[in-house]
């Protein structure tokens, strides 16, 4: 059943609030099609610019994507990720979902580094690199991709397989190397050409992006990381505690 359009907002926010409330309530399950325009205008009596606009918002939030020549759909439910710890690493918050992780390697090359790397990781320019390129999955759809990048004289004979599971556990195990404290900055991001081809996504999309600085305890930078995230699907939480 619609929700009923009442006085007070703009047409097109009340007509976006009340697909919300239809999402939230299951009428429309995720990945099931919406109504046309058409339908929503006759439905709402309102203009098919005001349904476009609210259908436009809808995507930019996350809560619909469009199929070309298809329609509009509802977006699957969206994957909570804790940003304020690395107690529990990315597989283990997928699986207490009840989802399938998957962490896949496109590439694993040396590379010298440049003079944006070379400050990031404070290291000199043209010293070699690792980079790391992964996309990790939930069942079965990619979720993020990444590219990481560590400073080859504390990282070499990085093992590309064994990337497969948590990098930092396998620096811990691997080279010794115990992760202290990370920086990480989040903003958003459209999608651009490469990003959308790896996320499955259309180029312009709405994700997330998320660069990480992490250090060692003694203040070491071991790893430099830009990871962008799908917009439709990726979902954060934010801890905070006030215990001293």
């Amino acid at each position: 059943m619609m929700p009923e359009l009442k006085e007070g907002n703009a047409l097109h926010q009340q007509v976006k609030d009340a697909i919300i409330e239809l999402i939230k309530n299951g009428e429309y399950k995720p990945n099931s099609q919406l109504p046309t325009e058409a339908e929503f205008c006759d439905e709402y009596g309102v203009s098919r610019t005001t349904v476009r606009s609210a259908l436009q918002q809808l995507s930019t939030e996350g809560y619909v994507y469009r199929k070309r020549g298809s329609g509009t759909f509802v977006s699957p439910d969206k994957v909570k990720q804790v940003l304020t710890t690395t107690v529990d690493q990315f597989t283990t918050q997928i699986e207490m979902q009840g989802k399938k992780p998957l962490i896949k390697v496109l590439k694993l090359e040396v590379v010298p580094a440049d003079e944006y790397l070379a400050d990031m990781l404070k290291i000199e320019d043209g010293e070699p690199v690792n980079m790391l390129e992964r996309v990790r999955y939930v069942n079965e759809e990619p979720l993020q991709y990444e590219i990481a990048y560590l400073p080859w004289y504390k990282t070499p004979g990085l093992n590309q397989k064994a990337c497969e599971e948590s990098l930092y556990k396998l620096l811990e195990t691997q080279f010794e190397l115990k992760l202290s404290r990370t920086v990480e900055s989040l903003e958003l991001f459209t999608a651009d050409e490469e990003s959308a081809d790896k996320l499955h996504v259309n180029i312009g999309d709405p994700c997330l992006s998320l660069d990480t600085v992490a250090y060692t305890k003694d203040g070491t930078i071991i790893e430099y990381s830009k990871t962008i995230f799908r917009g439709d699907l990726a979902h954060f939480v934010i801890e905070r505690n006030y215990d001293k």
